[in-house]
Order: C-alpha cells, then structure tokens, then sequence
C-alpha cells in the first residue's frame, strides 16, 4: 500500500543496503525502478522499462557507448535555515517531474525526527531545471535531515532529463529498523513480545499452582 504519512520502512533500509553495495563493488550496476514497482507484486509488469534502463548500463560500460546510464544520486545537502538544498550528481542536463510540476516523495524533519512531508522544487523549473532541489516545509523551522522515496512502494516523480529516476536517498544516521540494536526493530520488537509472552505463561504457571495448592487445604 501506498504510505500516507512519512516514517521508517524496511524495503527503503534494503533499497539504500543495495545502493551501498554497488558503490563499493567493482563491475557491478544498478537500475532504480522504483516508479515501475507494482503495490502487491515483488515482479514489476513494466518489463520493458527495467531492460532499457539494464541495457543502459551494458551499453556504456561494457560497449563504450556515450549515455546518460546512470540515476541521479544525491551528492550533497545543505541546510540553511529553514530549507534544504540537495545537489545531485548524474544529472548532465537537469532534473525534471512527471505529472505535477512539485517535487514527489520527499520528506524532512528537525531534531525531533518526526518526519513531515515537504515541500520540494527543482532549481530553474519543473520541465529542465538544474541539478538542485529545494526542500523545506513550514512545520519544520529548522529541519536537519531530509529523505526520498523512503517508502514500501514510494510515490515520487524526480527523473534526469533523460528519464532515469532519481535514487532513494536519505541524508540522516539515524537507528533503522532493520537494526537489531534499535529497540523500535522488528528484530527488538518480536525479542520483547516474547520476553512478554514468556512472563505472562510464568506468571499464569504461578498463578495455577497456587489455586491448586489453596483447594488441597
């Protein structure tokens, strides 16, 4: 299902585990298809879209073709008062959106970490702008980290001029879900349910035993 309101998500840990790895190994690619993902399905039905944006990869790295392969991928953020300014890279003619003019799929927070959805523009327009982005929304006066397409099945709609989406981004550290560490983990959260379960049958042995005990008085 689509989320309604911003928070932490499991597929978007994976996602950003994924990037991670192809930055750090050799020969390796990847092809964002996070606008082709289907709700209930794993498989996406849009094929075609996934094997061109494969393909792209092929052709440049391993045909010396001369593409644009690549999704745009966050390359810095800064934060000025009460805006973010994010600056892309592989991004050679800008970014764009599809269907509305305002940035999709972006989220931001201060110090609290409560994630609120933002307000988000391309520098220089929504059809050819630059490689920059502007996030900010009036119930965070000071955000400190911004995410994107941060979601079990995103809605976003920033691409590259050439029409590769952006890749799912975060600029916080803040504890994931998917870290057994953080007590808000689905790890740490089944740990403590069966702590409880475990009382509450002790407590329940306990509480047998003494009735048993009180009716052979």
């Amino acid at each position: 299902p689509y989320q309604t309101e911003p928070g932490d998500s499991d597929w978007a840990e994976l996602r950003e585990a994924q990037t991670l790895t192809m930055k750090k190994l050799p020969h390796t690619g990847q092809c964002v298809i996070t606008d082709l993902g289907e709700a209930n399905d794993i498989h996406p039905k849009n094929k075609r879209d996934v094997a061109e944006r494969l393909a792209r990869w092929a052709l440049v790295n391993d045909y010396g073709q001369k593409l644009v392969y690549r999704s745009p991928e966050l390359k810095d953020a800064k934060f000025d008062g009460g805006k973010a300014l994010l600056t892309f890279d592989f991004a050679p003619n800008g970014l764009r959106t599809v269907d509305v003019d305002d940035a999709k799929g972006f989220a931001i927070c201060g110090d609290d970490h409560k994630w609120v959805w933002a307000k988000a523009s391309i520098i220089g327009g929504s059809k050819k702008g630059t490689n920059q982005i502007e996030v900010s929304s009036p119930n965070v006066p000071k955000p400190v980290a911004v995410r994107y397409a941060w979601a079990d099945n995103p809605v976003c709609n920033v691409y590259s001029v050439e029409g590769l989406p952006v890749t799912p981004f975060r600029t916080d550290d803040f504890p994931m879900i998917t870290d057994p560490s953080n007590p808000n983990s689905a790890e740490a959260q089944n740990a403590k349910r069966a702590e409880d379960l475990k009382k509450l049958m002790e407590a329940r042995k306990k509480a047998a035993e003494a009735k048993a005990k009180a009716g052979k008085k």
